[in-house]
């Protein structure tokens, strides 16, 4: 008996070791957030990054993969028209935000193993922190100081999590492409930490406690070994 567990333990640990491959992955992102001042709904422009990392792809069966990753992801947005809460001195002509996240997500795959190629859908949940990442306001016309955009920077959640949604396919099983919709959950800046002794009236009129978490679209290739 004890020799019959251990042959199908071997067997088991050999079947999960040959389904186990190790990846690089890298592609291209684009992402982008709304703005509420005084109820006034303002969509920010995508801005196009990128992300890069590694992944560890283990295949359950012929219809179920689970993908976990790390990867270095710049997410952004970018915001380009006059936007007054009462005074001119307190319009926001323009706001540019760019962060750059350590991120771990946890991929679940599912799809039909087609020997030369898998086309699957996937969930994507992540999370991350910022390690990198700059602020640029222009208000009333004119480009802020660099004590009001250290103050934006500094109001920023550091954290992020959320959840992404696509599909895609795999060549060969070492060539994966994939594509998904993915939304941060959140605010992107956290108003409790804004410091309006150096924000002036730009943080104190306009709501960027109210820019909502960047969302986007990410195209992935990854290369299996």
């Amino acid at each position: 008996m004890k020799k019959i567990i251990a042959i199908l333990a071997l067997a088991l640990a050999t079947a999960t070791a040959a389904s186990a491959q190790i990846g690089l992955i890298g592609g291209f992102t684009s992402s982008k957030t709304t703005l509420d001042v005084n109820n006034l709904q303002a969509e920010l422009k995508n801005v196009n990054l990128y992300h890069v990392g590694l992944a560890y792809k283990v295949e359950i069966g012929n219809y179920l993969a689970i993908q976990p990753q790390i990867a270095y992801q710049v997410k952004g947005a970018s915001l380009e028209e006059n936007l007054s809460s009462g005074s001119a001195s307190a319009s926001l002509a323009s706001l540019q935000t760019k962060t750059g996240y350590a991120e771990l997500s946890l991929g679940l795959q599912g799809g039909v193993d087609l020997l030369a190629f898998r086309p699957f859908v996937l969930v994507e949940p992540f999370v991350g922190y910022a390690v990198t990442g700059n602020e640029t306001i222009t208000a009333g016309g004119t480009v802020t100081s660099d004590s009001i955009n250290a103050a934006v920077k500094d109001a920023k959640n550091k954290l992020e999590y959320g959840f992404g949604v696509g599909g895609g396919i795999e060549l060969l099983d070492h060539v994966q492409i994939s594509v998904q919709w993915f939304m941060n959950l959140g605010k992107l800046y956290n108003g409790d930490k804004l410091d309006t002794s150096a924000a002036t009236a730009v943080l104190n009129e306009v709501a960027l406690k109210d820019v909502k978490n960047y969302q986007g679209i990410k195209v992935t290739v990854g290369l299996f070994f």
